[in-house]
């Protein structure tokens, strides 16, 4: 028997709703379904797992509803329900652990859930009444608080429905918290701060809808209380200051002061080269007595070739230069003209529409490379998504996202963009890209074609499968500037990189239950990105000249703890190919990689697969998602043993030919050795103490000046100040 014979024949005459509120014969679509989801039944570490849990299975997240109405009413020959005694039910003698349940006692007797369920048993187990009002809007509220450390504020969730009634259904929805350590949440919807300063939010779901509690949570003190005495700051340098001075003042977080020259040279060297200076250049800066000598820095560095390098590596890891998917020759095609329009500066809407629309021989259009790695329309489809609008997609191709609103039908409606494109051979060892066809895409569960539509649009109800190009639409509305998503996306990456944490993070993770920490500052950005016609120069410029990035890492009591609103810059590992470049650049002595030629530099590598135990063991990614958390960023015990006993690290220390010899035999002084040595390192010098120290261990080990000099840059690569980005 069908779902549809089985619901009308258990389908009787019934009023809607009784006069309690509570619908008087409770129907599967809109009463039973989220008390399924409220009480975890449908959850992948139950029911809800691709086996089922003992013999009974539900589809993740309730995203098949026909499919769990049959579940609980056929299968097992119907053994779940009885209708002439539903107490005698099996599913609530086992959510009320009556028989035994793994997942132990759901439901309490006599509770408005096991009421309601209890009542749509013995009504015959509706599916659907078609005269219900459907679910438009989910609102909590409150929307937002301020709540000190510690603190409890309840929450109450209000459906909104197309007939304009409304219903509290906090009972019936599922509650998290994006930062369990900030605000942790219980079943019910009562949220608990703990003690720690900034934003989070709190998610509430209930069907297919989900709505965000945002908790503020500021710095305890007295007497400057937040919102009443906000601190005195110095002069803001850009727009950028002004908002998060605001942001700030809110919190009750007092900013780092401003960073030291030294400092300021070498995060920016970092940050935008992916290398650190040379002693003479951390020489010519911090002597220099221009004004403007930061800017003119700034200037210098995205002017050099080294920028191109640097940031073509971080979009071959997005983009997924991968040798195992393509082959070398097509690896290095892609990286070149992935670096070939970093280094011209290309708008990078433009550099997302060549992407997107590459079609024909790949010779000549590397940048349609990406079609290989990602060979099903759905990778693509989820790819193009997670890379230019910072979202992700991928869990919706089997089930409703679980925080976000993201469904099957979305997922499919992107992937329809890519079932046209195919390869054809040309030439000898060539390919073409087509993107031509009618080929159609369909929803797995209902089996109807889903037409081509973006993510937050209404899919058409007919669509010209023609000669077109359909992507041609999909680009249009990515890089228009309406795009709620894609100018926010590029400017939080950015940001993310220059600052070392997104607006938005992770920074591929927009969704409305994860919300930006500053959303008028992420607004500006893309404002300023926007109107600059997509020069991602241009922004770095704006972020680089505020005060917000030329803060000090050095924490103060009113901000140690923060670590998302950019009260001071924070420290950053730096990536495995900048921290082997500076290995090397301190020692004079490049590293020679298999298959590279010599002076290749590491961040200049467009093989992520190329063997190497340093690259493997500091995090570099191996490519095979779109994914940036693919980049380890975390310390080991592992890097540490490495950096202190390497015998590939003492042989760049003790070279003959390096750079350490040399300079002990240029500068016979042993300060003025000491001195250009820390310029070498840290991008400064030494400070009176440490000079001292210096001085002192050079006079002990007087007959051996090259292994002093050796044992103080060796114990300089193994200390944070060089590790770290800060």
């Amino acid at each position: 028997m069908s779902r549809a014979s089985l619901a009308l024949l258990l389908t009787g005459l019934w009023t809607f709703v009784s006069a309690q509120g509570e619908p008087a014969h409770p129907d599967f679509v809109h009463d039973i379904q989220p008390l399924l989801s409220r009480f975890g039944c449908n959850m992948s570490s139950c029911h809800g797992k691709a086996e089922g849990q003992n013999g009974f299975a539900l589809s993740v997240f309730g995203h098949h509803p026909e499919g769990d109405y049959e579940a609980l009413t056929l299968a097992g020959r119907g053994r779940r329900l009885m209708f002439s005694a539903p107490e005698r039910s099996l599913l609530l003698r086992k959510a009320t652990a009556e028989l035994p349940h793994e997942g132990g006692q759901r439901l309490k007797p006599g509770s408005p859930a096991y009421q309601r369920l209890h009542r749509w048993i013995a009504n015959g187990a509706l599916w659907s009444n078609p005269e219900r009002p459907e679910l438009t809007r989910l609102e909590i509220q409150p929307s937002q608080e301020v709540l000190g450390f510690k603190a409890r504020q309840a929450l109450k969730v209000i459906a909104f429905f197309t007939d304009g009634s409304q219903e509290d259904v906090t009972w019936l929805s599922v509650f998290h918290s994006n930062q369990v350590g900030m605000a942790e949440v219980t079943p019910d919807g009562e949220v608990t701060t703990g003690t720690t300063t900034g934003q989070t939010a709190i998610m509430a779901r209930y069907l297919d809808q989900v709505a965000v509690f945002q908790a503020i949570i500021p710095r305890p003190g007295d007497p400057d209380q937040a919102g009443t005495a906000p601190f005195s700051r110095p002069p803001a340098l850009n727009a950028i200051d002004h908002l998060v001075d605001a942001n700030l003042d809110q919190l009750n977080l007092r900013a780092s002061p401003l960073s030291s020259d030294a400092d300021f040279l070498r995060r920016a060297y970092l940050d935008l080269a992916g290398r650190i200076p040379s002693a003479v250049q951390a020489g010519e800066f911090l002597s220099s007595q221009s004004p403007v000598k930061r800017s003119e820095l700034v200037e210098q560095l995205l002017d050099a070739p080294d920028y191109a390098d640097h940031w073509a590596l971080k979009w071959a890891d997005l983009l997924r230069v991968d040798r195992e998917q393509l082959s070398k020759r097509d690896a290095l095609a892609y990286y070149r003209w992935i670096r070939d329009a970093i280094l011209t500066n290309q708008p990078v809407d433009q550099f997302a529409r060549d992407i997107l629309l590459a079609e024909g021989p790949l010779s000549e259009n590397p940048a349609g490379h990406l079609y290989q790695v990602s060979k099903r329309a759905g990778d693509t489809a989820a790819t193009v998504s997670q890379v230019f609008l910072g979202i992700r997609i991928t869990c919706a191709e089997c089930h409703q996202h679980p925080y976000d609103r993201w469904t099957q039908q979305d997922y499919h409606g992107m992937r329809a963009f890519f079932e046209s494109v195919s390869t054809k051979p040309f030439g000898k060892d060539r390919l073409a890209l087509i993107a031509r066809g009618s080929q159609t895409a369909t929803h797995p569960r209902t089996e109807q074609v889903v037409h081509p539509h973006p993510l937050g649009t209404t899919m058409p109800e007919a669509f010209d499968y023609g000669r077109s190009d359909r992507r041609e639409g999909l680009a249009h509305w990515l890089t228009d500037a309406a795009n709620p998503w894609f100018a926010k996306n590029m400017a939080n990456r950015v940001w993310a990189h220059l600052m070392g944490r997104g607006l938005v993070e992770p920074v591929d993770d927009f969704r409305a239950t994860n919300p930006p920490t500053n959303p008028e500052l992420l607004d500006l950005l893309a404002a300023h990105l926007v109107a600059h016609r997509y020069d991602v120069k241009s922004l770095i410029r704006f972020i680089m000249a505020s005060r917000t990035y030329q803060l000090s890492s050095q924490p103060l009591a009113e901000n140690e703890m923060d670590e998302s609103n950019f009260a001071r810059a924070l420290f950053r590992r730096l990536p495995a190919e900048v921290l082997l470049d500076a290995i090397c650049d301190i020692t004079g002595i490049p590293e020679k990689f298999p298959g590279f030629p010599e002076g290749h530099r590491a961040v200049q590598l467009w093989d992520s697969q190329s063997h190497h135990y340093f690259l493997k063991l500091f995090g570099r990614p191996t490519r095979t998602t779109p994914c940036s958390c693919e980049r380890a960023t975390g310390a080991s015990m592992g890097q540490a043993l490495h950096l202190m006993n390497s015998p590939n690290l003492q042989h760049k220390l003790s070279h003959r030919d390096g750079r350490i010899a040399k300079l002990v035999a240029q500068h016979l002084d042993n300060r003025s050795l000491i001195d250009t040595l820390y310029l070498t390192a840290y991008a400064r010098f030494p400070t009176t103490e440490e000079r001292a120290a210096a001085l002192d261990y050079f006079d002990q080990q007087a007959p051996h000046r090259q292994d002093a000099a050796e044992d103080l840059v060796w114990s300089m690569l193994n200390t944070s100040e060089f590790i770290f980005n800060h």
